[in-house]
């Protein structure tokens, strides 16, 4: 049965239409995901994102480019619209890093050409000879040709925190572009402070007695490429 609070746009996006019990206020007490997310390390404030501004980050997100002006796709956050509940967390640098690259620069035919590295993941480039390293962040695979449409893809990224065991699937989270950022900051009345970042977390409910894998199918073909990708360089 559909859902009553959303309906689906052309893009087979969700739109809210309105909402059934969730708070979007910055500080207001909220249900069990929310307050599971309230409780980690590095959490300033999460809230529910509303119909608004949601509409306006999306928006604005088509509207983003890279230097050289390369395209910039938020995957991430075109699955985020595909949720029912879209939670925002506003973190400061306490906050764990992301299980997975945030950005993946891919060449036109969908070829990882490089992605963003933590101290974690580090080790899996210290020993091959075909990479670049352009930052301590990020690295790139010259083996992999560019064709003039590269993108910078921003994937969907996992979110264990959220899972079947406290009632959610289909969980994802993403980061909204800096400008989309600050618009959400500004939408809830929050400061703009350099030093905090948000990080947008979607999912869906599960139903009684319905089950769902800890890990959403969309994470996993990018884990799948990723790890396609690390096998091919030398």
């Amino acid at each position: 049965m559909p859902n009553p609070a959303f309906r689906l746009d052309e893009n087979n996006f969700y739109i809210f239409l309105h909402f059934t019990g969730m708070t979007t206020g910055v500080d207001e007490p909220g249900d069990a995901q929310l307050e599971i997310i309230r409780r980690m390390r590095g959490v300033v404030h999460a809230f529910y994102l509303d119909r608004d501004i949601l509409e306006q980050v999306r928006e604005e997100e088509t509207k983003v480019r890279a230097m050289g002006n390369i395209a910039v796709d938020n995957v991430g956050f075109s699955e985020a619209l595909k949720r029912e509940n879209v939670i925002c967390i506003v973190k400061d640098p306490r906050f764990r890093p992301p299980p997975e690259p945030t950005v993946i620069l891919e060449s036109g035919n969908g070829e990882i050409i490089g992605e963003e590295v933590f101290p974690f993941t580090a080790h899996k480039y210290a020993d091959k000879q075909d990479v670049v390293w352009l930052s301590d962040g990020f690295v790139m695979f010259p083996s992999v040709k560019a064709d003039g449409s590269e993108t910078f893809t921003m994937p969907p990224v996992s979110f264990p925190e959220l899972n079947p065991s406290n009632g959610c699937k289909d969980v994802i989270s993403c980061s909204p572009a800096p400008t989309c950022d600050l618009m959400i900051r500004k939408h809830y009345g929050l400061e703009d402070n350099p030093k905090l970042a948000s990080v947008l977390v979607a999912f869906n409910r599960l139903k009684p007695g319905e089950s769902a894998p800890d890990l959403d199918p969309e994470i996993a073909k990018v884990k799948k490429r990723e790890k396609e990708t690390e096998e091919k360089i030398q």
